[in-house]
């Protein structure tokens, strides 16, 4: 059995850090490869999702753990745990859930041996690991990860938008994810619960509230 292990929603400062694992037998890749698994950075939403149904329905494992902004918030800033530590902590969850002969791994970290040895930390079963960068365009079983998760990160994140409105894509780098935290601190006085605020971005936007009730 081949797994493959990869996440969607690492930096944005709003929604869940969503991680996924898929495994198939090695018979299943070549199929697919031909339905047209890739990374998922390079497929629309529509063809995302379409794909997710297909390797689901192919997979012989699938195991997804969600970390809300507020678990993300809680290892970060209270138990001073940095973020590639909370991945690799999940990623040997996933593992040994699903007990692949072999294991890919998307490096969270730019050093993937640093990356698999914070993994090995916590493994308690033994699969080969082969853990690189840009493993989600190098390996189909890790292209098929990429796919679940990001799908399962867009359904979270179109769950906000219905709730609460425009609030852009969750990154900090999206003017309209910053009008609307700006928005929200000014009318509510913090931050919505599914921010993460370990962010800077969302220290910062917090610091200027506290800074205009100085004035």
């Amino acid at each position: 059995m081949i797994a493959g292990v990869d996440e969607a929603g690492r930096g944005p400062v709003l929604g869940p850090l969503v991680l996924c694992g898929v495994m198939f037998d090695e018979g299943a890749l070549e199929e697919l490869r031909s339905a047209g698994v890739r990374d998922s950075k390079l497929l629309s939403p529509r063809r995302r999702e379409a794909l997710a149904k297909f390797i689901v329905g192919r997979a012989k494992g699938v195991e997804v753990i969600e970390l809300s902004p507020e678990e993300i918030d809680e290892f970060r800033l209270v138990k001073k745990v940095n973020l590639n530590e909370v991945e690799a902590l999940n990623v040997a969850k996933i593992i040994d859930h699903l007990r692949p002969r072999v294991a890919f791994v998307d490096s969270a970290d730019p050093d993937p041996a640093m990356f698999e040895a914070r993994i090995r930390r916590y493994l308690r079963s033994k699969p080969k690991l082969v853990v690189e960068s840009y493993a989600d365009r190098r390996y189909i079983a890790v292209s098929a990860a990429s796919i679940v998760a990001k799908v399962r990160r867009d359904a979270r994140m179109a769950e906000l938008r219905r709730r609460y409105g425009d609030l852009g894509s969750g990154y900090s780098s999206d003017p309209r994810t910053i009008a609307f935290l700006e928005r929200w601190v000014r009318e509510r006085g913090k931050l919505p619960e599914f921010a993460r605020r370990s962010w800077e971005t969302a220290r910062r936007i917090e610091e200027q509230l506290r800074q205009r009730r100085l004035v």
